[in-house]
């Protein structure tokens, strides 16, 4: 079991930034790919950052949602068992409530099934 709390949401005037936190306890996340989703009202919940797991042969691995590319990113502290999403020139359309997730697999990119989920931290951005 892999638990999961995220922090750091809030309301941001566009154009700021805000860095959201995912704790991780009971599992070692660096054993697990972490992602970062979003679900805004109306629309359907979308990936938009993951980060590969720290043990994969294939090193360490970032993958983002074409619409935050250059504006977020995520990174992730070993020893904090901590992953960060930090935003950056944030826009109304990046409002969501935001969650962390974890997956046990070695699956690349922004697909695939994530096995554990936070509560989710709301982020309001306006205009």
């Amino acid at each position: 079991q892999v638990q999961l709390v995220e922090s750091g949401g809030g309301v941001v005037q566009a154009g700021g930034s805000l860095s959201l936190s995912c704790v991780g306890s009971g599992r070692t996340l660096s054993r697990y790919g972490m992602g970062w989703f979003r679900h805004a009202p109306g629309k359907e919940r979308e990936a938009v950052a993951a980060i590969s797991r720290s043990d994969s042969c294939s090193g360490t691995n970032t993958y983002y949602l074409n619409s935050v590319k250059g504006r977020f990113t995520i990174s992730r502290d070993n020893a904090k068992n901590t992953v960060y999403l930090q935003m950056n020139s944030l826009k109304p359309e990046d409002t969501a409530v935001y969650y962390c997730a974890a997956r046990v697999d070695y699956g690349v990119g922004l697909g695939g099934p994530y096995d554990y989920w936070g509560q989710g931290t709301q982020v309001t951005v306006s205009s």
